[in-house]
């Protein structure tokens, strides 16, 4: 069971505000920050969470581009709510809210590309 996953991103407050905006609709929130100070000269940290930071972005290290992260949504009216509120902060197309039944049956999901590159997802199994 994972309890929590990041990776490092090429602008900070830049990509702060994009997941920020993105993952509203999936109930996640900035829940907490550490500074370059705090983590002994890691870099700073983002966490978001719904409860707890279970997704962290950060500047110690060269940014990702290749990282796909699903998140699960609650129902397909969430999935698309996360869609669009991804591309207006600035997320660019990777895939259009729909069915993906290569996966299996009730698959709905949408992908952007983030700020640096990577594939976020929301995606929600349950049937229509």
């Amino acid at each position: 069971m994972l309890d929590h996953v990041g990776f490092p991103v090429s602008d900070f407050a830049r990509s702060k505000a994009f997941y920020a905006a993105a993952l509203a609709p999936l109930g996640y929130v900035l829940m907490m920050e550490i500074s370059d100070a705090q983590t002994g000269g890691h870099g700073d940290h983002a966490g978001f969470g719904d409860g707890r930071p279970d997704f962290w972005i950060g500047t110690g290290g060269t940014a990702a581009t290749a990282t796909h992260i699903a998140f699960h949504a609650k129902d397909r009216a969430t999935v698309d709510a996360f869609y669009r509120a991804a591309i207006a902060a600035g997320g660019r197309d990777n895939g259009a809210p729909g069915l993906r039944p290569h996966y299996h049956a009730h698959y709905y999901g949408a992908f952007v590309r983030d700020p640096d590159g990577n594939n976020v997802e929301a995606v929600c199994h349950m049937p229509a």
